[in-house]
Order: structure tokens, then sequence, then C-alpha cells
């Protein structure tokens, strides 16, 4: 099997991909500071999925 690379897929994917990477940061940055004013249990399950997609990102396993 080949490791999953972003740059086999379609452009239209690659767009995508490339739009959610840029776009994840500063929706973590706002749901950072929503969920330090506003915790619920929802909030902070949101902010782990957001840190995981960005970890993600970072690590270029997306």
């Amino acid at each position: 099997m080949s490791r999953f690379y972003r740059y086999r897929l379609p452009p239209w994917v690659r767009q995508c991909i490339f739009v959610v990477e840029k776009c994840t940061l500063p929706i973590l940055i706002f749901q950072l500071v929503r969920t330090l004013f506003f915790p619920t249990t929802f909030d902070v399950f949101l902010l782990g999925l957001l840190v995981g997609i960005f970890v993600a990102f970072y690590l270029e396993w997306i």
C-alpha cells in the first residue's frame, strides 16, 4: 500500500484540503477563547476535535 499523498488527489479535493488547512488555526483560536469564557461539554469536545485536526495538518498526516 502506498502512503497517502495529497498531490495525487484531484485538483478540487486538493483545493478543499488547502482551504480547510488554512482556516483551521483561526477557528481553533476562536473556539479556545469561547471555551475559556463559556465552557460546555460540546465546546470542550469541539476544541479537542479542532486541536486533533490542526495537529494532523501540522504533522502532515492529512
